[in-house]
């Protein structure tokens, strides 16, 4: 009974260790900051304190009382939620185009020998190769941002997609066809349900990919949004707005990562068990 009882509290101490290192290395790399900037190796406006980045949340979010909060005519929580909502619609597309195009590939040898190669092409793109393009296209609105989000998404899912459905074994297919499973309906009842740990995995990726993009698609016109509200400090060598956006979109990141990984591990339980 004790082994038991010693067993079962295992994962909570497990989860309250990590916690405790994560919790430290945070409170150690602030402290790593404050040292840097209090011993002004670097002028202010190259390594801002952590007090003036505090104090600029304060002010951009309105809780310091300030007549006028905000920057650049919005609040922290108005450019952040811009920006997320461009992050969800992009990833819901790129997302969404992604699975299609992985089935396809995955499935037909055709759709691979065509569509393999473009997916490809598109993936080793950095961002700003096409941002450019995109304004052309659709203006400085939102449309190029939306756009940039799904085509830095798409590529991870389909390629994440097209090599989990190829390595779902033929055994689960023949069962599913003598139980009288049709033949349009495998990929959604068998291949789709099969590979979703590594389609998972790769909607994570793609989802981190994007984040790491959403900077670039509001260098146009992104006012406003995170990404704007750093490039137009950055105009003005407000260092400590910048670092306030940089951590920001970290954060979200974090948070919306750790969000998956328990959509994960609810949807796809048996995952690294044998």
């Amino acid at each position: 009974m004790s082994d038991l009882l010693a067993a079962s509290g295992r994962p909570t101490s497990r989860r309250g260790r990590t916690a405790a290192l994560r919790a430290g290395a945070a409170v150690a790399f602030v402290g790593v900051w404050w040292a840097i900037a209090a011993a002004e190796i670097w002028p202010p406006v190259f390594v801002p304190s952590p007090s003036s980045v505090w104090h600029q949340f304060l002010d951009t979010t309105g809780l310091s009382g300030t007549a006028r909060p905000g920057w650049a005519g919005y609040t922290l929580g108005e450019h952040l939620w811009a920006s997320l909502r461009r992050m969800a619609l992009g990833c819901a597309y790129g997302i969404s185009g992604g699975l299609a195009l992985g089935l396809l590939i995955g499935l037909l040898p055709a759709a691979d020998a065509v569509l393999g190669p473009a997916v490809t092409f598109l993936r080793t793109l950095p961002p700003l190769a096409y941002l450019s393009l995109l304004v052309i296209w659709f203006g400085i609105d939102e449309s190029p941002k939306v756009w940039l989000l799904l085509l830095a998404a798409l590529p991870p899912v389909a390629v994440a997609t097209a090599e989990a459905v190829r390595g779902v074994p033929a055994d689960y297919l023949h069962a599913a066809r003598s139980l009288g499973t049709g033949r349009a309906m495998l990929p959604w009842r068998v291949l789709l349900p099969a590979a979703a740990p590594e389609i998972l995995t790769g909607v994570r990726l793609a989802v981190g990919v994007a984040y790491t993009t959403v900077v670039a698609a509001e260098t146009i016109n992104g006012v406003p949004g995170i990404g704007g509200m750093i490039r137009d400090a950055q105009r003005y060598n407000q260092t400590d707005v910048v670092v306030l956006g940089i951590i920001l979109i970290g954060l979200s990141g974090l948070a919306f990562d750790g969000l998956l990984q328990l959509a994960q591990r609810r949807l796809t339980p048996w995952r690294g068990r044998v």
